[in-house]
């Protein structure tokens, strides 16, 4: 959710800041703004809309020169998306200009204590607040900005991060975080600040990334100085090398990244296992798995949290986990989990699950259970993410970038790794026998090769979107391993079509679904031949009597739900556990081209963000 860029150094920031907002375009988010310094003023634009019309806005109505910037793209949180909302925000003086991602809770009070200091407020924000608080700290200690703005954040409520600079100061940038994702590149006399890598990537491969409750002074000639921000003590920076590339980032040649990364799970399936799974020599082996081997064995559950996407593969792991390695599973969504005052003990195992690692309410889940003594194991695709950093142990999904606001190679990859922690598992407790263990791992080592093939339908799945793409609502319906399958196949509709779609498990139509049935209903039904196959043929025929328009995915060569279907998508056949893999592909694929078909944004659909970092 929204999106940093900062520059201080040699170069001219504005070009560096412009392509850094565009790569953080697929965070989400409905305005944009950049501030610059040319040594003598502040030039600031900002407005409503994209990237696109804040560059055409700006370079007509300032000069682009200085060497230092900053720019944002916001997610409307205090006040409604316009451009005095937008950010970047000056102070009264005008002196200072900050961006803000977060919330800053307390906001009210605060702006009511400035208020009657003398301070007037143009916005709606808690950014704005938060400037004037600095700049009001600042005046009346008479110190620099960068202890201003620790003092200043000690007394705010929320989370952050920020990026702000002193007109009066033109050779440092004041950075801070808690809460929200920070990452300072580092090159030859410059630095550049942003909420990830990607806008700095073809500068440097060095960076910090910010811990939470931790303030960087970044400065030209000088360096870099991080404290924390409760005690002002020093921090010894750690400096990663970066093994994101800029081919990585880009779209390759596809119209959409969506559709890049949908192509690309063949490969990202094959990265997550490759090295990890020996077929031939009946091996998996995980380092976070084997560490900590004796906690999973003798734990008397496992928990899982996740949020969206994430918690459909959770809902996948748990017959995973249940079925191969006999450990009773709970799934939980994240945001309710953190509120409900859940039983938790020093015998339970908690699985935390997120692409970007920053999910809000999955990290909140996560220091709930460590403060309960349980054990946290993060599942999550980024690397140094702040999910990485919190759990006692992990697993990298090895995705790469995933760009799409929807996820779609996040929930294959997630799948996979589950399956592998599954199996390692499973064959630890003896509840698989040898010969099972290497058929699930020479199975599973099919499934890119599979995935491709499930692909090729692309071209008939573009033929039933056109058929069906302007129905109002679509119900999606699987059994076992392929009901989550289902409510996934239903977000990813709803995400970026913007067409209602409900996921349900195939037998629960007849408690209710089953009434919004008629010939303008799309139901999608998915029947592969592993799993209750004849239960959901049943099912199907159901819906045939009440002039459903049926879509069913069905294992490769199926004659009886193509009698009954008014179109059949084929997938390899595969082992039921596996059988997610290569049913979400269609589903995928589906809703990207209704999408496309409606004239939806498919990369950054209405209202969303990628990584979801206030609650």
């Amino acid at each position: 959710m929204c999106g940093i860029v900062g520059y201080i150094g040699h170069r001219e920031a504005y070009p560096v800041i412009i392509k850094g907002l565009k790569r953080l375009e697929y965070r989400g988010y409905d305005s944009a703004g950049i501030a610059l310094f040319d040594g003598k003023d502040i030039k600031l634009s900002k407005t409503k809309g994209k990237v696109a019309d804040l560059q055409g806005k700006l370079e007509t109505e300032i000069s682009t020169n200085g060497s230092l910037g900053i720019g944002h793209t916001r997610w409307a949180t205090h006040g409604v998306p316009n451009d005095i909302n937008s950010h970047p925000h000056y102070s009264n003086s005008g002196e200072l200009v900050i961006i803000h991602n977060g919330i800053i809770e307390n906001y009210e009070s605060l702006k009511k204590e400035l208020i009657k200091r003398g301070y007037t407020f143009k916005s709606d924000t808690d950014t704005e607040v938060l400037v004037n608080l600095i700049e009001d700290v600042k005046k009346n200690e008479n110190i620099k900005l960068g202890k201003a703005v620790q003092i200043a954040l000690n007394q705010v409520v929320g989370a952050y991060a920020i990026a702000v600079f002193d007109k009066n100061k033109p050779n440092e940038i004041v950075v801070a975080r808690l809460g929200s994702p920070l990452a300072i590149g580092i090159g030859e006399d410059e630095f550049f600040i942003a909420s990830d890598a990607s806008p700095f990537i073809e500068y440097t491969k060095n960076a910090i990334y910010l811990e939470d409750e931790e303030m960087a002074v970044v400065r030209r000639k000088k360096g870099i100085k991080i404290r924390k921000i409760k005690d002002d003590s020093l921090v010894d920076p750690y400096v990663q090398e970066l093994q994101l590339n800029l081919e990585q980032i880009e779209k390759g040649g596809y119209d959409h990244f969506m559709l890049k990364e949908i192509y690309e799970q063949p490969s990202a399936i094959l990265d997550t296992f490759r090295g990890r799974m020996l077929p031939n020599e009946g091996i998996i082996k995980m380092a976070g798995i084997e560490d900590n081997m004796k906690t999973f064995l003798n734990a008397n559950r496992i928990i899982v949290v996740a949020c969206g996407t994430s918690w459909h593969a959770g809902l996948v792991s748990e017959y995973i986990f249940e079925d191969l390695a006999r450990i009773p599973v709970e799934v939980e969504y994240a945001s309710e989990f953190r509120y409900r005052n859940p039983v938790i003990t020093d015998k339970d195992v908690v699985i935390a699950i997120s692409q970007s690692g920053e999910t809000a309410d999955t990290l909140a889940a996560i220091k709930l259970a460590k403060s309960r003594g349980a054990f946290v194991f993060g599942v999550c695709n980024v690397v140094g993410s702040s999910i990485a950093r919190e759990t006692d142990a992990g697993a990298y999904t090895h995705a790469g970038p995933e760009i799409g606001v929807a996820s779609t190679k996040a929930f294959t990859t997630q799948i996979t790794v589950l399956t592998l922690i599954a199996l390692r598992l499973a064959r630890a407790k003896g509840t698989i026998s040898s010969s099972e263990f290497r058929q699930h791992m020479i199975e599973l080592e099919l499934i890119p090769e599979k995935v491709k093939k499930s692909l090729e339908s692309d071209a008939y799945v573009k033929t039933i979107s056109e058929i069906y793409k302007d129905a109002n609502n679509f119900l999606y319906l699987g059994r076992g391993y392929n009901f989550p399958v289902a409510l996934e196949g239903a977000l990813k509709l709803k995400e970026i079509s913007y067409i209602h779609a409900e996921g349900y498990p195939a037998a629960e139509m007849k408690h209710g679904p089953i009434a919004l049935i008629d010939e303008n209903m799309p139901i999608v039904v998915i029947a592969t031949k592993k799993g209750h196959y004849e239960k959901v043929v049943s099912n199907i025929q159901e819906i045939k009597s009440r002039k459903g328009k049926i879509i069913g995915i069905v294992t490769e060569g199926d004659k009886q739900v193509r009698e009954l279907a008014d179109h059949v998508i084929e997938v390899p056949e595969t082992i039921e556990s596996l059988t997610p893999l290569l049913t979400t592909i269609p589903l995928q694929l589906l809703s990207y081209h209704i999408a496309l078909m409606l004239g939806k944004n498919v990369d950054q659909p209405r209202n969303l963000a990628k990584a979801v970092t206030v609650e």
